[in-house]
């Protein structure tokens, strides 16, 4: 089976159509998880939600889909975020609105605990450092973790002395799976924050298995024309083009 993991696509169709495009390339896939923030920041919240619905997938809730909601209180969104989050809410139709509601925090598939944020904190907590990692471990039962939120590409080993690293997880070489747990990121397919801009996903190939990332250059300059258009944030459109 073929698994591909996307996560943080944030209303940017560009990205999340640039993303199909090379996954396709790449070979079919039996399934789309998404680890939530389909929407947010974004210029295109309706048409990401509706191209998501079409694929055969799971998803779980992000903080800026459960705020677009009112499931969230915006005083804990920046200024810039908050702003997105007010005009995303203002574009969603009923079905939009629907299917949000129904996105679970916590999902288990094939050896894996998918979430958003953490296993401890799903919505809300960035996993970022090692010493969060350690502690996340304890928090999900599943050999492998799956998270996004700080759309930074990353992978923490927990090996089976209990040791907790943090390992690059780069295009260049495929995260093998094996006896040590782990909690893989994929990174950002509408606002990458590493500094690289391309969007960023995995694909989990169960066979082998092997999780891989992928790197794929959208255009950036229509995404930011659609939100200039739509008056939002001008530093959420300029940090596009710096992956950051």
């Amino acid at each position: 089976m073929r698994y591909a993991i996307i996560a943080d696509i944030h209303a940017n169709l560009a990205a999340f159509k640039a993303v199909l495009k090379d996954i396709e390339r790449h070979g079919e896939v039996d399934e789309f998880w998404c680890l939530g923030d389909i929407v947010g920041y974004g210029p295109d919240p309706g048409q990401c939600l509706e191209l998501l619905r079409r694929l055969r997938h799971v998803c779980v809730a992000g903080n800026h889909d459960l705020a677009a909601i009112g499931r969230l209180d915006l005083a804990s969104f920046n200024p810039d975020a908050a702003a997105a989050i007010r005009w995303t809410a203002q574009q969603l139709d009923p079905q939009d609105v629907q299917y949000l509601e129904g996105l679970p925090s916590v999902i288990k598939r094939d050896g894996f605990t998918l979430v958003h944020g953490s296993p401890r904190e799903p919505v809300w907590e960035y996993l970022v450092s090692i010493s969060s990692a350690r502690e996340n471990f304890a928090y999900f039962e599943s050999p492998f973790c799956l998270v996004g939120h700080s759309h930074v590409p990353l992978v923490f080993r927990q090996a089976e002395d209990g040791i907790c690293s943090y390992i690059p997880f780069s295009t260049d070489i495929g995260q093998v799976l094996g006896r040590s747990r782990l909690i893989i990121n994929p990174g950002g397919v509408g606002q990458p924050r590493d500094g690289d801009p391309r969007a960023s996903y995995a694909i989990y190939d169960s066979d082998a298995g092997v999780v891989r990332l992928y790197r794929v250059a959208y255009d950036i300059n229509a995404t930011q024309l659609k939100m200039m258009k739509q008056n939002l944030p001008v530093r959420l459109s300029v940090r596009l083009a710096h992956g950051v």
